[in-house]
């Protein structure tokens, strides 16, 4: 039987003192506008969990998360109902990190809890891009009348940043309003790969960037654990590239969301999200 009281409070690795640390971690488990099979808000405590059969040295990036400065803030005590609450908190907390001079990494939870992070993001660096990786445009304008959802927050960062200022990777489902809508200028919409990705890396250059990645960008034969999985996806290694490409960026905060720990009951794609969020920080390390 496992001692609970051995079990990891912090990802893998991610142990120096707030003060000391470059990048803070901090879990947002919220799912309280998922549109179709919720359980994301399961996601930052299963990762730190498993974490434990993770390397710290990924072979990917040649380096070691153990060499850097991480501190894993823990998770945010969000409430459930109305996000508002749950989204101030979510402010407040990224609003902290960044005050600081450190930069927030953030484990969904469903994709609204990026939103905020942005909004903290732009106030600090007004000439802020996006890179967003995903299934889902993320485009509505509402879903079932609600503005605030994991199916509208690329729109709502677009109200924040406007246009030419957001990237999108990997996408292969939204409705046609959607897509014709990105495709009218407002969005850098590439569909199913990261085919123009280098491009879009000489362009933004030296821009301030948020990365924000929703794990269902991967195939759900790889990753079967989210709440809306679509068939066609990239694989793990064509992510682990792209993330190679990204890290030539100045990405000052990102997130990782839509872990669905218990619809994959072998572990693997909490296993596969964990690995990602380990790339993910020395992605941010390489700038």
């Amino acid at each position: 039987m496992i001692n609970k009281n051995t079990l990891p409070t912090n990802f893998l690795g991610c142990e120096s003192r707030f003060e000391d640390s470059d990048i803070v971690i901090f879990g947002a488990p919220y799912d309280g506008t998922t549109t179709f099979r919720p359980g994301t808000r399961f996601a930052p405590s299963a990762m730190r969990i498993d974490s434990i059969g993770l390397e710290t040295y990924s072979p990917y990036f040649d380096a070691d998360i153990s060499d850097y400065k991480i501190h894993d803030y823990g998770d945010l005590d969000l409430p459930f109902g109305s996000p508002n609450k749950a989204l101030h908190m979510i402010s407040e907390t990224s609003g902290f990190i960044f005050k600081q001079g450190k930069k927030p990494l953030m484990i969904g939870g469903e994709h609204l809890v990026t939103l905020p992070s942005i909004e903290q993001a732009a106030k600090l660096y007004p000439d802020l891009r996006i890179i967003h990786f995903d299934a889902h445009t993320d485009l509505r304008e509402e879903y079932i009348g609600e503005p605030l959802s994991h199916s509208t927050v690329i729109r709502r960062a677009w109200d924040i940043l406007g246009d030419n200022r957001i990237y999108q990777f990997g996408i292969r489902s939204g409705t046609r309003e959607e897509f014709y809508w990105a495709r009218d200028g407002h969005t850098n919409l590439c569909l199913h790969n990261f085919e123009t990705l280098a491009n879009a890396v000489s362009q933004i250059s030296n821009a301030p960037v948020y990365l924000t990645i929703d794990l269902d960008v991967l195939d759900p034969s790889i990753f079967s654990g989210t709440g809306t999985p679509e068939a066609g996806g990239v694989t793990f290694l064509e992510l682990i590239n792209a993330l190679k490409t990204v890290s030539a960026l100045n990405i000052i905060g990102a997130d990782i969301v839509e872990l669905s720990p218990h619809y994959d009951h072998s572990g693997a794609s909490t296993a596969v999200a964990c690995k990602v969020l380990r790339e993910v920080i020395l992605a941010m390390q390489n700038f």
